[in-house]
């Protein structure tokens, strides 16, 4: 028997609909989750415009309500968090343990088939009674979702509100995994961090796990960088929208690092003109990383890779979800990694264009979209 549920549609044209939608039971190798909270980041607001319909959403946690006869690693009434890096397991990337970019199943490595192999059968969502994709294989905007089973991990954090575990699903993953698994940031060393909402903040806080002993983080939003030094940073630089590169910045990060530039910087901010600012703010030997997903075409001056200098630009932090969230969850129930503090504030479904408002005006750190699903 299908559920009817409401959802969050993206018409394909700038904007989106809350509308109903039928969701059908899992086959074999699939599981129903009804959804209790859903993360809100930039790539949901992207989604408007990526010229199809599709449920939106890619961040999300919730409760198992119907397994496939082959799923085993999770039972009905499990929490779980859900993750849009489904692998496949037997090709070359999954193979090398390279999960988060799988061939096969990944919905954004080129040449892959992700919306094929990564989804739930294409039929088992309808909207106006024909078949609609999920955002990310996963459409975590709506009340209940059907995943494909390696798109769920168990959540034994009995105590971990849904709001702060959805939020795990994308930016905390991206911005942690992109310290720990990608640049595997060194115990004392410095760390610049350039942007600081979610996955700022989640690079900050994974540059603390790590025993960084500096943490300098960069905004031109003074409310943010205060935001920042709660969750670990040491050291605020308020940016200057008219310095070009932030190279001015970048002085003032190397008069804190010896003169010579951090060990380590990342890009948080997603906006392209700043794609070769953290290889400003390094020292010779240094790791630049982009965390934010440019994909436009940008101008690097080569005198910033002077000398040795690497630049890496990771997916979703190197995520492999079944080893890697489960340490998140052990961070945050030790006191390590903050998440309910990261939550600025929750929405209901009908409140997602306020959510966005607030999202693009910088107001959150991390919006939630909660549902009352039972």
């Amino acid at each position: 028997m299908s559920i009817t549920c409401q959802a969050a549609i993206a018409t394909g044209k700038g904007n989106f609909s809350i509308d109903t939608i039928e969701v059908q039971n899992p086959l074999a190798d699939e599981v129903l989750v009804a959804v209790k909270a859903a993360g809100l980041c930039h790539t949901d607001h992207d989604s408007l415009h990526w010229g199809k319909p599709i449920v939106m959403g890619h961040e999300g946690a919730g409760i198992v309500k119907a397994i496939g006869k082959d799923v085993h690693h999770v039972s009905i009434g499990d929490s779980v968090i859900l993750n849009w890096a489904t692998p496949c397991g037997t090709c070359l990337q999954c193979n090398l343990g390279n999960q988060h970019i799988c061939e096969n199943n990944s919905p954004v490595v080129a040449g892959g088939n992700g919306y094929t192999n990564g989804h739930a059968h294409l039929d088992g969502t309808l909207w106006n009674k024909k078949p609609i994709e999920r955002s990310f294989n996963i459409g975590t905007l709506s009340e209940y979702t059907l995943v494909k089973a390696s798109a769920v991990v168990k959540n034994n954090a009995k105590t971990m509100p849904y709001p702060s575990a959805s939020i795990i699903s994308c930016g905390v993953m991206t911005g942690y995994g992109s310290v720990v698994n990608s640049a595997k940031v060194k115990q004392d060393s410095s760390v610049v961090v350039l942007g600081t909402g979610g996955v700022g903040l989640s690079v900050i806080q994974g540059a603390r796990v790590n025993r960084a002993a500096k943490i300098i983080a960069i905004d031109i939003n003074e409310k943010r960088l205060e935001m920042a030094k709660t969750f670990g940073a040491t050291h605020l630089i308020k940016a200057d929208k008219a310095d070009k590169g932030l190279l001015a910045a970048a002085e003032k990060v190397k008069t804190l690092t010896d003169g010579r530039g951090a060990d380590y910087a990342f890009e948080c901010t997603a906006v392209p003109e700043l794609g070769a600012a953290p290889l400003a703010m390094i020292r010779n030997a240094g790791t630049a990383v982009q965390v934010s997903g440019i994909e436009q075409e940008i101008t690097i001056d080569m005198n910033l890779f002077e000398w040795d200098k690497i630049y890496i630009n990771p997916l979703y932090g190197g995520c492999n979800p079944q080893t890697d969230f489960p340490k998140i969850i052990s961070h945050y129930q030790s006191g390590e990694l903050k998440l309910d503090e990261m939550i600025t504030k929750t929405y209901a479904l009908h409140e997602l264009q306020n959510a966005f408002d607030d999202m693009l005006s910088g107001k959150n750190a991390k919006g939630v979209i909660v549902f009352d699903t039972l």
